[in-house]
């Protein structure tokens, strides 16, 4: 279960990164930005949860690791936010392949629906964030394109850290 905790303290890491990337949008007054952001990290608790739940499922002990606070440089551009997100999400993607590999070597059956739906949803995550960079450089320095966005960024439902 060594391997889980890691992805559970990874989880909350991956939380801060975008706490922080949402304090560098609000600061730009991209409030729409910064919402998706936090709201990002919220789902990044919701992801830490399910593996918590999974540990403790299984009669094992979850435990939060060290957690490593968020690099993020002050003044990043609206694409090198989402850049910086799309940087955070590939790692988390990486780390569930690595547990997905290790789980299935281990012979692990349990571990796999929880598994299946994590690289799915890294799938989803990847690409959505993408987009997002695709759309901003499409709009590059005009200003009502990038207000449009960040409008609809902003318009994103809230949900809960409980999912």
């Amino acid at each position: 279960m060594k391997k889980f905790n890691e992805q559970i303290t990874l989880e909350f890491e991956s939380s801060l990164a975008y706490r922080q990337l949402a304090i560098e949008a609000d600061e730009q007054d991209l409030t729409g930005f910064g919402s998706w952001l936090r709201h990002q990290a919220d789902e990044e608790i919701v992801h830490a949860n399910k593996f918590i739940d999974h540990v403790v499922d299984r009669g094992n002990h979850a435990e939060i690791g060290a957690i490593n606070a968020p690099v993020v440089r002050a003044g990043l551009s609206p694409l090198e936010i989402f850049e910086e997100s799309l940087a955070n999400e590939i790692k988390v993607s990486n780390a569930i392949r690595d547990l997905y590999r290790e789980t299935e070597a281990a012979g692990d059956l349990d571990s796999r629906p929880l598994l299946n739906w994590f690289v799915d949803e890294q799938i989803e995550e990847e690409a959505t964030v993408s987009e997002i960079i695709g759309r901003i450089k499409l709009i590059g320095n005009d200003g009502a394109g990038l207000l449009r966005l960040d409008a609809e960024l902003g318009s994103r439902s809230v949900g809960t850290t409980e999912a």
